[in-house]
């Protein structure tokens, strides 16, 4: 079906609407062979709130950004090269249902649906276009992903000395390996990961002590294992966060 629909006029034409709803501020999303498999509105949980995303699912690219206008105007446009992305199922917890975790190796996040089936299709579709972009290029998944990134509320002290607590002048700041909220103290060191930026990033002093010395394991989590894990454990399942807040600390 996607063969079939990679150059028609009906798929040329909302692919087009798409590029035109993020306005000269985006990136041009025609190319040969590519189709928009679906589009919806998903909860993106970000670093201060959850908020409303508007997504856009084609058979090779994952397009997601800030909803201006419902349905006519979009802003800080993302794009997630699908071969690169792996999901995984989250729990529900309290008000957040239907969710899921997008992990790549420079960003991943959770998501939630407003429906149990909306979240049913979406992982479904994801899922078999990442099949069929590995089944052509012949490559592997990706094993390698960075932390998803604990929300600011969801910690009132740091998350590894345990004792800081913070203030609006004691501000949080997140370790990049390991997602934790942390203490200025507790984050002073930088290192360097490439899949995530060209230039060493701010990390825990737990992370830099296991980097150091090349102890780091890679262990995937879900997001609510990883909340509920000691900070004294190491944790290598990687998201990130918020669009307006990618640079921030």
């Amino acid at each position: 079906m996607v063969d079939r629909l990679a150059n028609s006029e009906a798929n040329t034409r909302r692919i087009s609407i798409v590029e035109n709803c993020f306005g000269a501020a985006g990136q041009p999303l025609t190319i040969p062979g590519r189709v928009l498999i679906g589009e919806g509105v998903l909860t993106k949980l970000c670093r201060k709130k959850p908020k409303a995303r508007q997504f856009f699912l084609f058979n090779d690219i994952l397009v997601y950004g800030n909803i201006v206008i419902q349905k006519k105007k979009y802003n800080k446009q993302h794009i997630i090269p699908l071969e690169n992305v792996t999901i995984d199922s989250i729990q529900d917890e309290g008000d957040l249902r239907n969710g899921w975790l997008i992990k790549t190796p420079t960003k991943s996040f959770a998501v939630y649906a407003a429906t149990a089936t909306e979240k049913s299709e979406w992982m479904s579709h994801i899922n078999k276009c990442v099949s069929d972009l590995l089944s052509k290029s012949g490559k592997t998944p990706s094993n390698e992903h960075a932390a998803v990134w604990v929300p600011d509320s969801e910690a009132t002290v740091c998350m590894r000395c345990q004792k800081a607590k913070f203030t609006p002048v004691n501000r949080r700041h997140h370790c990049r390996k390991c997602g934790f909220v942390v203490c200025g103290p507790c984050s002073e060191k930088r290192f360097l990961l490439p899949s995530q930026s060209s230039k060493p990033v701010r990390i825990c002093d737990f992370c830099y002590d296991l980097l150091s010395t090349g102890e780091m394991t890679t262990c995937q989590t879900t997001r609510s294992d990883s909340y509920s894990q000691s900070p004294k454990s190491p944790l290598n399942d990687v998201s990130d966060d918020d669009d307006d807040d990618d640079s921030s600390d």
